[in-house]
This record gives structure tokens, C-alpha cells and sequence, in this order.
């Protein structure tokens, strides 16, 4: 039966490399070796579990902090950054690439959206860092690296769901997350700087008088105030509501969704039609989560019945696999299947089996799961399936190649290894939340 227990998980595996559907992949196979090899009595328990699911008051996070990402996309408040981030830095050699990180951070802890925040940042500065004389490969990596920052740094969709399925509070997540996502975003920066300094023509300076003339503009003083107070605002709203202790993530969520409506509102970019836009968006965004959600609960259910996580602890103690080198081949794991699959699949289709794993070696899950985070955050830039290097190929010009991108993106995969790297050798850094 054990055995049947790892068959489903590699089947699993196979049929979504295939194409076939991850929510209905999950049940649906799962059913079909509950119904062939499992007692009747085990599909009593199978409504109890979505009950549970569905009663789960930190996954109405998800909902609101989707909605409040695509709300905030609709704001213009990304371009508004953009553009004055671009005019401060632009005097300095890489300027421009240091805008797009910094912007990308900002924009990370104000939406957490992937997709929206590289497609705004690839429309938006692109075309005018290869303007600018840009390498490529610099210049789209940045971006696509920048545009995932959202992985991270609170509030995060990633976070919440590593909360849910590790069962641990996702506002600790929150706050263990605060400054690993800060000192990656220092040690993007360095990269920039240092690429910069030492090859001047890959990311050359904006022409003094260009930036004079922008700074001269009548206005320009309120428009920057402008441009960096309305996210500052919803940020602390988001964040203070947790660190500060007023509420945990759902309530945090709900002051954000209404934050970023009335943002958008004082952007002058409300209208129906755009919050019907916005809550379609969410709907389906929503339900592909929740649907995936399910799918992974009827997975984990048969999975354990079969008694796939009694003969996994087995094979751990058999191996005699110390803590370390157990995190490591789950880290191994993990970068490996972000190849080819998304992080969504990974969190319910891997992360259950492992869990109840460290729990008994008496890891701290909140440490695990932050490491977990910086790993399928590189999931969105390693090819051939980096979903951040997809939705740039999208909106990039034609000049730009498959091969820039892949190319470029190397150093930033490298510096998130690394970066993993130091928080497994000193937890501490995550630690601090308790």
C-alpha cells in the first residue's frame, strides 16, 4: 500500500508535465486509487476536508490581497513610480535598473502580484532602458527579477498558502519574511551597482541635461511626494495592521483591498467597468487557487491513507538523513521541480508530504517555510517554464530574444541561491519574529 502511496505522487507528477489539468490531476487520480485500493469509509472523510478548507478563515486572504494587487495595477501608481524613480536615479551609471528594483520592492509590498507587476514594469521601463543603451540581458533580468520580489516581501500569496498548509500563523510568516525580502533586495542592488561600475556601457547613465529638464518641471516636487506617499500609506496600512498586532493577515487583507480601492479612486482611475474588470479577474485567479486547493486536500488525504507519509519517515530513518541533509534534498527538490512546474502545485503537492517530516525532526516550520518562499520565488525565473520570464517575453520589443532573457537571467538566479544559501546557514535572520 506504501508503495501505491509514492506510484500516485509520481503519476501526479507525470500527468501535469503532460498538460493535463493540476486541480483535476490531483482529485480525480486521487479518487480513482481511493475507489481501487482504499476502504469506502475513506470517502466519508473526504467532505469533512473541504468543509475544513472552506471554513478556513486565514484563506480569505487570498481573495482580498488578489484583489487588492489587480486593483492597484488598474491605479497607474506603478507608472508614477516608475517614472520618478527613474528621473532621481537617473544621473548614475545603472540608474535606471536600480529605479526597476526599488520600484519592484515597493510594488511587492504593495500588491504581491507576479504577473501584473513585471508586465507594468516591462511595458513602462523596458523600451526605455534599451533606449538608453542597456544591455539586453541587463535589462530584461532586472525586470523579471525585480517583478518577483512580490514571492517575499508581505504581503505575499505564497506566504499565506505556506501558512495554511504548514498550519503555522501567516502573520509570523509575515514578519519572519520583513527582512531576508529587504536584504534581497540590497544584494540585487550591489549586483546592479557592481555591474555597473565595472562595465559602464551595459547600463549607462540618463544625459544630465535630460534629467535637469525634468527636474525643472513646475510640479515635479509634488508629483514625486506623490508618486512615493500613496503606496508608503498602504503599506503601513497592510503590514502595521500585523506588526503592530490589530489583526492577522485577513484582517491586514481587507484593509488592503479597500486601501487600494480608494488609491484608485484618488488616482481618478475608478469607474464600474473597471471594478468589474478587477472582480472578474479575482474571481478566476480565486478560483484556480481554491480549485488546486481542493484537488491537493483529496491528494493528501488518499496519499495518507495509503500510508505514503508513514513509509516516507521510514525511508528518512532508514537513510538516517540528519535535519540538514533532509532540508537539503527537499530544497534540491524543490528548485528542480520549479523547472517545470508552478509554485501553486509545489506548495500542495510537495510541501504536505514534507511538513509533518520536519515537525517530527523538530525543525522550525516558520524558518522552513521562509526558505521554501526564496525557492519558489527562483521557480519564476529558471527556463524553460519561468512564468516572469513568459510575461515579459510578452509586452517585450521584438529585438528582445528568448535567448536575452535566459541569458540575462543567470546572475539573478544565482544571487537568490546564494541568498538561500546564507538564510539556511544563519536562521536568525528569520528567527527574529519570535
Amino acid at each position: 500500500m506504501e508503495i501505491l502511496a509514492i506510484i500516485l505522487f509520481i503519476s501526479i507528477f507525470i500527468l501535469i508535465l503532460y498538460g493535463y489539468p493540476v486541480a483535476f490531476t490531483l482529485g480525480g487520480l486521487s479518487l480513482m486509487y481511493a475507489f481501487c485500493f482504499l476502504e469506502p469509509s475513506v470517502f466519508a472523510a473526504l467532505p469533512l476536508r473541504i468543509m475544513g478548507i472552506m471554513t478556513n478563515y486565514i484563506l480569505i486572504a487570498v481573495p482580498l490581497f488578489i484583489y487588492m494587487g489587480i486593483m492597484l495595477e488598474r491605479s497607474g501608481l506603478a507608472e508614477s513610480l516608475l517614472e520618478t524613480m527613474a528621473i532621481l536615479f537617473g544621473r548614475m551609471r545603472g540608474g535606471l535598473a536600480v529605479a526597476v528594483v526599488l520600484v519592484g520592492a515597493l510594488l511587492a509590498a504593495s500588491t504581491g502580484i507576479v504577473g501584473a507587476t513585471v508586465v507594468t514594469m516591462g511595458l513602462i521601463s523596458l523600451p526605455t532602458m534599451l533606449k538608453r543603451g542597456y544591455k539586453p540581458e541587463l535589462a530584461t533580468s532586472v525586470i523579471a527579477a525585480a517583478g518577483t520580489l512580490g514571492q517575499i516581501i508581505p504581503p505575499s500569496i505564497v506566504l499565506v498558502l505556506l501558512g495554511s498548509v504548514l498550519n503555522r500563523p501567516v502573520g509570523s510568516l509575515f514578519k519572519a519574511a520583513f527582512i531576508p525580502g529587504l536584504l534581497l533586495v540590497v544584494a540585487y542592488l550591489m549586483y546592479i551597482i557592481g555591474i555597473a561600475w565595472l562595465r559602464p556601457q551595459y547600463a549607462p547613465a540618463m544625459p544630465a541635461e535630460e534629467v535637469r529638464v525634468f527636474l525643472e518641471k513646475k510640479g515635479f516636487a509634488w508629483r514625486i511626494t506623490r508618486a512615493f506617499m500613496m503606496p508608503l500609506i498602504l503599506i503601513v496600512a497592510v503590514l502595521g495592521t500585523i506588526f503592530f498586532g490589530v489583526g492577522e493577515a485577513t484582517p491586514a487583507a481587507g484593509v488592503g483591498a479597500l486601501g487600494a480601492t480608494l488609491l484608485t479612486i484618488a488616482q481618478k482611475r475608478f469607474n464600474i467597468k473597471a471594478l468589474r474588470t478587477v472582480m472578474q479577474e479575482t474571481t478566476h485567479l480565486t478560483s484556480m487557487v481554491f480549485m488546486i486547493l481542493l484537488g491537493a486536500t483529496t491528494f493528501a488525504l488518499v496519499f495518507r491513507e495509503l500510508g505514503g507519509d508513514i513509509y516516507l519517515a521510514d525511508a528518512v530513518k532508514q537513510a538516517n538523513l540528519s535535519p540538514t541533509l533532509f532540508l537539503l534534498l527537499v530544497m534540491l527538490v524543490v528548485f528542480i521541480a520549479g523547472f517545470f512546474i508552478d509554485f501553486i502545485e509545489i506548495i500542495f503537492i510537495i510541501v504536505p508530504v514534507v511538513a509533518p517530516l520536519f515537525q517530527q525532526m523538530g525543525v522550525d516550520l516558520i524558518w522552513v517555510g521562509i526558505l521554501l518562499a526564496i525557492n519558489l520565488q527562483t521557480s519564476f525565473l529558471t527556463p524553460p517554464f519561468g512564468f516572469s520570464l513568459f510575461y515579459l517575453k510578452g509586452v517585450a520589443p521584438p529585438q528582445v530574444t528568448t535567448q536575452h532573457l535566459y541569458r540575462g537571467i543567470v546572475p539573478f538566479v544565482i544571487i537568490q541561491l546564494l541568498f538561500l544559501l546564507l538564510i539556511a546557514l544563519f536562521p536568525g535572520i528569520v528567527l527574529h519574529y519570535s
